[in-house]
């Protein structure tokens, strides 16, 4: 079994109440673009060294783009986990 994807947040800047740019470190499983967060947040874009990537895996670190009414709580040294998928 799969362990849930994990970022920690290193910074945040707020683009609106829904929509913010971190820069996050992956300490666990395998983050995608479009996967779900606990809290309502969804990973929409993910960029490692100037290119736009679909996959994020531990020890990684990349700016991403997240969504949803969740975003307004994040904060440095938080972290998100994925939800689980559903079968």
């Amino acid at each position: 079994m799969e362990s849930a994807a994990r970022l920690q947040v290193h910074s945040v800047e707020q683009e609106s109440p829904s929509v913010a740019v971190c820069v996050v470190r992956c300490v666990g499983g395998v983050a995608r673009v479009g996967q779900e967060f606990a809290g309502a947040v969804t990973l929409d874009r993910i960029v490692r060294y100037g290119r736009e990537v679909e996959v994020l895996d531990p020890p990684h670190s990349a700016k991403v783009r997240l969504s949803g009414a969740g975003v307004v709580g994040l904060e440095q040294g938080g972290v998100v986990t994925a939800l689980p998928d559903e079968a």
